[in-house]
């Protein structure tokens, strides 16, 4: 068989296992075994793995230095925290308590990368409504609307999604360029997200909430000295951050940094253990990340990125709001059947090879991570991310089936994509 078949079968397999995940099957074996054969058959070379490597290991090691430090503030009670000041805050009022605990939803994804959102405030959310007595109706609408804000709003900060630092890097976008872009189209995200949830939830929100029932935030807090340290450490990283791109350090430097003093903090606290939290590491989203981008690699000859570099073209032909619809729909859609991971490669070596206007590629670059970022949500299978928050909430009871969330998923996703991209498209002329 040719080189070409052999790389799309590899990119099928390896995606059947890592989205079917057989008998607990971790998502790094199949993506490394994938990845080794790709080499082993010729698919790609060495060079090529040198080069995925150099694409990704920025990304991949960010990601897991973030989820370190957030599991850090989860344990220390930051996140518990937060919520019940959230709870406070709407008074005993519904639909404020909605409003409020998704844009806390937001605040976390944004600086907390969208796993950490979905993953650890999920629960918190979750043990919060029911003690607060409300219907399964309503609490199926907190944590359902939890999930789609945790993804729909993973844009402003390149750390903010696994999707967001791998496009960064490769098309060499710094953190404070990007931000520049994706905070404004975020916020719009944000109140588009906010108002379609509302409309969709409306009728199982309840009026009021008995918010006596919910302990004081500072009841939540394990460890006093850690969590005053942690708003320390939390502003140095955040300046680290914006200084990363005038002086070229890597933002995994940055939050790599921001851990290892997390971690240092944390062996002196009684609340946290460090060597257990090491090991909740997803360090197999590094063996992923590698594997599949190798994988991907090898769809070059395939044919595959060549038919998506010609439609991207065509888009760009047509101008710059064209371009943005149709790359970040495009990506929606993949995302959807084929997970948003692969997705935002296939698509950013798309982009590149289309050869567009210095302008549209940029902007087409951006469409590429909000499609990658909000079209998850139409499948549960759109995103790593999603498939573990399924299971969260499996564990606790509440069993989402397929064709409920799709519901969810396409009503939601298309028009909050929609006035997502044409935000896009504002910024991108205002910065012409």
């Amino acid at each position: 068989m040719s080189h070409a078949v052999w790389a799309s079968l590899l990119f099928v397999a390896v995606l059947v296992l890592v989205i079917w995940q057989p008998r607990g099957l971790s998502i790094g074996w199949p993506a490394a075994v994938g990845g080794l054969l790709a080499v082993l058959l010729g698919v790609v070379t060495l060079k090529d793995v040198g080069t995925v490597v150099g694409i990704v290991w920025d990304a991949t090691l960010a990601f897991v230095a973030i989820i370190l430090i957030s599991l850090v503030l989860d344990a220390i009670g930051f996140f518990e925290w937060a919520a019940l000041h959230m709870a406070r805050l709407a008074r005993g009022q519904g639909i404020r308590l909605f409003i409020y605990t998704l844009m806390l939803g937001a605040v976390v994804a944004a600086f907390f990368a969208n796993d950490g959102a979905a993953l650890i405030l999920t629960p918190i959310v979750y043990e919060q409504v029911k003690a607060l007595k409300l219907k399964p109706a309503a609490i199926l609408a907190f944590v359902m609307a939890g999930g789609f804000i945790a993804d729909a709003t993973s844009l402003p900060l390149v750390v903010s999604n696994l999707v967001n630092i791998v496009s960064a890097d490769f098309f060499h976008i710094g953190f404070l360029s990007y931000a520049a872009r994706m905070v404004p189209v975020d916020l719009v995200a944000l109140a588009a997200s906010l108002l379609a949830l509302y409309l969709f939830f409306r009728r199982d929100l309840p009026r009021s909430v008995a918010s006596d029932g919910l302990k004081a935030p500072r009841e939540a807090i394990r460890d006093p000295r850690l969590f005053r340290a942690s708003w320390f450490v939390l502003g140095l990283l955040l300046l680290g951050y914006l200084f990363s791109e005038a002086l070229h350090i890597p933002v995994s430097l940055v939050a790599g940094a921001a851990a290892v003093i997390f971690l240092l903090l944390a062996r002196r606290s009684p609340s946290v253990s460090v060597r257990r939290l090491i090991m909740e590491a997803p360090w197999k989203i590094v063996v992923f990340s590698i594997g599949m981008y190798v994988v991907v690699f090898g769809l070059r000859d395939a044919g595959l990125i060549a038919l998506l570099a010609a439609s991207l073209r065509w888009a760009a032909g047509h101008g710059l709001t064209v371009a943005v619809l149709f790359t970040g729909y495009l990506a929606a859609f993949l995302s959807s059947i084929m997970n948003n991971m692969p997705t935002v490669m296939i698509n950013a070596l798309a982009v590149h090879a289309s050869h567009s206007h210095a302008t549209l590629t940029h902007a087409m670059a951006l469409a590429n991570v909000i499609g990658s970022d909000l079209g998850p949500k139409i499948t549960p299978i759109g995103s790593l991310a999603t498939l573990l928050w399924l299971h969260v909430l499996e564990r606790r009871g509440i069993k989402i089936g397929w064709g409920y969330y799709f519901r969810i998923g396409i009503t939601l996703t298309v028009p909050v994509l929609a006035v997502t991209l044409l935000a896009l498209v504002g910024v991108t002329l205002v910065h012409a």
